[in-house]
């Protein structure tokens, strides 16, 4: 499992008071999924959330990205076709044959970048498209 998570702060809609929230994305069972667990210090107000999808939520994309900064995903060799990259990528994310294309090219040129576990997510399934990917920290 590929896994990447942070504690936050914030307000609580409850009380006022402050809560703690751990924020986190994982790679499970062939799929992306995120989750929150938080608390106030102040009340009883609690939550715990959990879900699954092609893309996480944006605020639990920041968090993660802010804490930790981007990965980079870059293709590591030759690759004679750029057919299975586009499969891969549009396995991965349910993208469609346009939105495909544009990321395929930018992946061939610079490299993608987001979370670690958005990342590794992409490069296993290329590599499962016999194409060599590597994730480094974005600089």
């Amino acid at each position: 499992m590929i896994t990447q998570g942070v504690q936050v702060t914030g307000r609580c809609d409850a009380c006022g008071g402050v809560t703690t929230c751990d924020v986190g994305q994982f790679f499970d069972h062939g799929m992306l999924s995120w989750g929150t667990e938080g608390q106030c210090v102040d009340c009883p107000n609690a939550w715990c959330e959990q879900d699954s999808g092609p893309v996480a939520p944006e605020n639990i994309r920041q968090a993660l990205l802010q804490a930790h900064g981007p990965a980079r995903l870059r293709l590591s060799g030759d690759v004679p076709s750029l057919v299975p990259v586009l499969q891969a990528l549009r396995d991965a994310r349910e993208l469609s044959p346009g939105e495909a294309r544009a990321l395929t090219g930018k992946l061939a040129e610079n490299g993608l970048t987001g979370t670690l576990v958005e990342m590794e997510i992409l490069a296993i399934r290329l590599r499962r498209r016999s194409v060599e990917a590597i994730v480094a920290p974005a600089e």
